[in-house]
């Protein structure tokens, strides 16, 4: 299938790959023209404009942007919104608010354009282990866009099968269509919330394990304990082994101190959305809440539970220490 591929950064680029790995055709476009050179290496049909990214695909066009969220997503869409014609889609593969998308979808539509929206997780693996996708959008749009989606999901691999399982199909190989505009993303930003209150438990604990050797315990309290055994120890067989905690185990054997890291942790603002759906719904939610006031307190007051969250940040997303793009960057 074909497709575009607008900005070429950790998770674009890596999406293009994946899709091209498995005999798509992507043209892509990108502001810095490096990127754009290096996947035309890759045998991508580079461009040098949305209108030449536009003239390279052929109609219905389906043109993927993969943006940080805010400003730069939103005068793309418009621009491409004027560029396109009737019966093409947009696809937002980045971590734009759920309602943008609702506002976006109804004035596009009024154009014959469609308009999709892909909540994306998998950071800068997610070409080797594919992308877990939850799409929002037409139906019918995002039947004739599934050969993309298939290619990008990781399929059903060797995670065991859950039992009795009566759901969509394709929630098996790793993506779901989770209903009309906006629901993709929404979808999506409670993942990241959830995500806050996983990597604050777990930079919690550690931190507890860590401090078991400080002297103010009595002398036959203290134990020094291998952080990174831990870690590996709790990767096989235990009921909270995760990703998240390979992650931490990856980083605690490669820096036990953490020293690299000063552990001010950033927010995509998609925990802060999160909490603002929570309190619009008035569901309780104060697991997910201490974990965003915790970054929040971070900036202030470090921890080595604070370096553990940028550890595991660096890890899976690529996030450097101290380039806050709050609430706009992907998760």
């Amino acid at each position: 299938m074909q497709l575009g591929m607008i900005g070429l950064g950790r998770m674009g680029g890596n999406i293009a790959r994946r899709l091209m790995n498995n005999g798509h055709e992507v043209a892509v476009y990108d502001v810095n023209p490096a990127s754009v050179d290096a996947l035309a290496a890759e045998h991508a049909v580079p461009t040098h404009s949305l209108e030449g990214l536009t003239q390279a695909l052929t109609a219905p066009r389906a043109v993927w942007v993969m943006l940080p969220a805010g400003h730069i997503t939103e005068s793309t869409i418009e621009t491409l919104a004027g560029i396109l014609e009737s019966g093409d889609t947009i696809i937002d593969g980045g971590n734009s608010f759920y309602k943008d998308d609702i506002r976006r979808a109804k004035a596009l539509l009024e154009k014959g354009i469609h308009y999709v929206d892909v909540g994306t997780s998998g950071g800068v693996w997610g070409v080797e282990r594919g992308y877990c996708m939850m799409i929002g959008g037409e139906k019918a749009v995002v039947d004739h866009l599934d050969p993309i989606f298939a290619t990008l999901a990781p399929g059903l691999g060797t995670i065991e099968r859950t039992p009795k399982f009566g759901g969509d199909s394709r929630a098996e190989h790793g993506y779901i269509h989770a209903g009309p505009p906006g629901a993709g993303h929404f979808v999506k930003m409670v993942h990241n919330g959830i995500e806050y209150g996983l990597m604050q438990a777990y930079a919690e604990g550690f931190d507890i394990l860590r401090g078991k050797k400080s002297e103010s315990l009595p002398e036959d309290e203290r134990f020094t304990l291998d952080l990174a055994d831990t870690a590996e120890v709790w990767r096989r067989g235990s009921v909270i082994s995760s990703w998240l905690l390979d992650l931490t185990a990856m980083a605690l054997a490669e820096s036990p101190e953490l020293e690299e890291f000063t552990g001010k942790v950033d927010d995509s603002g998609e925990g802060r959305w999160t909490i603002n759906a929570a309190i619009e719904e008035a569901v309780p939610a104060e697991v997910l809440t201490a974990a965003l006031f915790a970054r929040f307190r971070s900036r202030i007051d470090h921890s080595f539970g604070d370096k553990l969250l940028s550890a595991m940040r660096n890890k899976f997303g690529g996030h450097i220490e101290g380039h806050s793009t709050a609430p706009v960057v992907n998760g």
